[in-house]
């Protein structure tokens, strides 16, 4: 059992995502976190830090490493993060000399943080592939109907005709809006975290950002300085799922209006009813709406986030970790059946409004 419908039983038939909610398991967590730990034990050797050889002893100590997950959870409940029982783990599976060098100079922010971006990262190219996906959808139901009349309805009345494609441009251009928005922040925003205690690399002297930057470059991050209190660009991010949702929730909300009307559209695979057998419920057009409204109400509490006090939180920062993935595996969702639905549009208009405007006419 589960307490989240994106991993349930059952409930995952609906709404889960096997592809995005694996970057969120602890197993994917850990190693995104051993790659920042090899990569800053080779970028420390690169900068003369350390010595190379010490550097090899430590990657070569965390390339088979298996953690004991059992008291990492032990490490949480009195550490509140799982760095520190995780690096004396490390150390230990290092052994010798080199054993105290392992996280030489960051923090568990620095870790935990650089884990999530790399994580967010993959999802990010897998929702830019789902986004052309949904909008290619969309542009051939428009290439194939857009001709076709359709009501227009303004404050939920009929009010004039007009055609699929006016409709079906509400639907799409939200959409590339939002890949424009997700390619800018792909190329921009995914940046190293980087900082030591507070902040200051203080354990690197004058070679700190030489440090950084050839941390970053090995994760194939962007370098910049230590962002461990100033969370706008995450709280960008997650506006940007949520404006993406939020559209696909608009196209959801057409498509059950107009399956409700029934003579404007031929729609596919639609869910049963236990009670109607008759019924061809709007499953995936609800589906969207959903997830829409559920990112819509996460985003608030991102932004509650980017409260941190002084120099580092732990109360704010922890928010995130209850909300952020939440948010990445629901707009997934969300754009998988948006392309779903987008198949299941048999037709869309009907000639019955051509006749009614003539008549009006």
């Amino acid at each position: 059992m589960s307490l989240t419908p994106f991993e349930h039983p059952f409930l995952s038939g609906l709404m889960g995502d096997a592809e995005i909610v694996p970057l969120f398991a602890a197993e994917a967590d850990i190693a995104a976190i051993l790659r920042f730990e090899t990569a800053l034990a080779e970028a420390e050797a690169e900068c003369g830090i350390i010595p190379a050889d010490t550097a090899q002893a430590i990657v070569s100590g965390l390339s088979g490493f298996v953690p004991a997950m059992a008291a990492l959870a032990q490490g949480v409940a009195s550490d509140g993060v799982v760095i520190p029982e995780l690096v004396r783990q490390l150390r230990r599976a290092v052994g010798g000399t080199a054993a105290d060098k392992v996280h030489f100079g960051a923090t568990s922010q620095d870790a935990i943080d650089t884990s999530l971006v790399l994580r967010l990262k993959t999802a990010t190219g897998i929702l830019r592939k789902r986004l052309l996906a949904a909008t290619a959808g969309l542009a051939a139901i428009s290439a194939r109907d857009g001709a076709s009349p359709l009501m227009g309805h303004t404050r939920m009345q009929a009010a004039i005709p007009i055609t699929v494609s006016n409709r079906i441009q509400s639907w799409l251009s939200p959409l590339e809006r939002s890949a424009a928005r997700l390619s800018e922040f792909s190329a921009e925003g995914f940046a190293i975290q980087f900082g030591g205690a507070a902040g200051t690399l203080e354990k690197f002297g004058d070679k700190g950002a030489a440090v950084r930057a050839a941390l970053a470059a090995k994760l194939d991050l962007i370098d910049r300085p230590q962002w461990h209190s100033q969370r706008d660009r995450i709280a960008e991010f997650a506006g940007i799922l949520s404006t993406m949702a939020g559209s696909l929730g608009k196209f959801g909300q057409d498509v059950a209006l107009l399956a409700e009307i029934g003579s404007e559209i031929r729609l596919s695979g639609g869910g049963g009813s236990s009670a109607m057998p008759h019924k061809q419920n709007p499953v995936a057009a609800e589906l969207l709406v959903t997830l829409a409204r559920f990112n819509a109400v996460q985003l608030s509490a991102m932004h509650q986030s980017l409260v941190h006090e002084q120099e580092r939180s732990g109360a704010a920062w922890a928010l995130e970790w209850l909300v952020l993935p939440q948010m990445v595996v629901a707009t997934g969702v969300a754009l998988s059946t948006a392309t779903r639905l987008a198949g299941q549009i048999g037709r869309l208009g009907g000639e019955h409004i051509k006749n009614l405007s003539e008549t009006q006419a």
